[in-house]
């Protein structure tokens, strides 16, 4: 890509959308259009450092919009695909608007993407979670079959797959990553991390499903963003990568490290009822992405420990957040479950 071309980035007013976009400015001199909903988990704080830069532009608007995703579709060299409704907690509680952001969605950028007129690269971004859980040992490969086990995961399969229709069908200049759970700044705090760093430091309990086993690779979001780069730039058209960075922990484990970087008492840990249906471990080998000369840059120790600093150095972005929807959606969520938990015994 030259230093000429122009980026439509997908949901980037979201966790990973805003660090990436913040990645490619520091690096190219890119145009980025920002296209996003701005739902609630859509925060334009996040990206309060870079909005007066002339090389950026955002746009309020849906990915199920077909004039606005065709028009500035018709400006772009290149497209990166956040959008998404991301969490699973709230994919069982509501399947129907992940099916219509993460499938219909994709289906609108796709055909926008295959009659615009300079489009070299469509990356697509999906997750680990199309596997479903890993048993034993095992390690996804690429090849993989997908085995989604909750809605979110399902839909994110569904997009990834019309990806690859429409690549065979049409030629479209398709790539697809597949990322392990990321961590870093700007995630909204309903997620496992930030809302256990955030309770902490707020002296709250950090709810844990069933024993707090399940297990998860944390990728740290630099590292996913160094990784989508390549991606975008150096990967082979047609195909998919797993991005993984070898930091699998329990739950349990990440809790216990959160209080002790914070010097918070384990007692704040309780152990609550588990969601319906809950993957115990994702796994999956990246060596096809560090062929092409990626490997991840934190280990699980450096990855913690930058995310607990920033959410205990950035109250001000997340205690504005935790109020108004957010406590709603907290109290549906955990309210009973807290009242019914188990203490952590150590």
């Amino acid at each position: 890509m030259t230093a000429s071309r122009t980026v439509l980035v997908t949901g980037g007013a979201g966790f990973i959308g805003s660090n990436f976009i913040r990645h490619l400015l520091a690096r190219y001199d890119y145009h980025i259009i920002n296209l996003d909903k701005l739902t609630y988990a859509g925060n334009l704080d996040n990206l309060r450092d870079v909005e007066d830069d002339p090389r950026y532009r955002f746009v309020q608007g849906d990915v199920c919009d077909a004039a606005v995703v065709t028009e500035l579709m018709n400006e772009a060299s290149a497209v990166v695909n956040f959008a998404a409704e991301s969490h699973v907690d709230r994919s069982i509680e509501d399947a129907g608007v992940f099916i219509q952001t993460q499938v219909y969605g994709a289906f609108v950028l796709l055909e926008a993407a295959r009659q615009a007129p300079s489009l070299d690269r469509f990356l697509h971004i999906s997750t680990d979670e199309v596997y479903g859980h890993s048993i034993g040992d095992q390690r996804f490969t690429e090849e993989d079959p997908f085995r989604p086990r909750s809605p979110y995961a399902a839909a994110k399969a569904g997009g990834e797959l019309q990806c690859h229709a429409f690549g065979e069908t049409y030629g479209l200049p398709i790539v697809v990553a597949r990322p392990a759970n990321n961590i870093g700044p700007y995630q909204y705090p309903e997620k496992a991390i930030p809302l256990f760093v955030t309770n902490a430091l707020d002296d709250e309990p950090l709810p844990l499903y069933g024993e707090g086993l399940q297990v998860r690779d944390r990728l740290f979001v630099d590292d996913h963003c160094e990784a989508l780069d390549l991606l975008l730039h150096s990967g082979e058209i047609g195909e998919a990568y797993n991005i993984s960075a070898g930091n699998e922990r329990a739950n349990t484990e990440v809790a216990e490290t959160i209080l002790e970087m914070l010097e918070k008492p384990k007692s704040l840990i309780r152990f609550v009822e588990d969601r319906p249906g809950h993957d115990q471990r994702y796994a999956m080998s990246s060596r096809k992405l560090e062929a092409l000369g990626w490997s991840p840059r934190h280990d699980y120790e450096a990855a913690m420990e930058k995310t607990v600093a920033w959410y205990r150095d950035h109250r001000e972005w997340w205690e504005k957040i935790k109020s108004g929807e957010y406590r709603e959606y907290y109290e549906r969520m955990y309210g009973q479950r807290l009242a019914e938990s188990k203490p952590f015994e150590s």
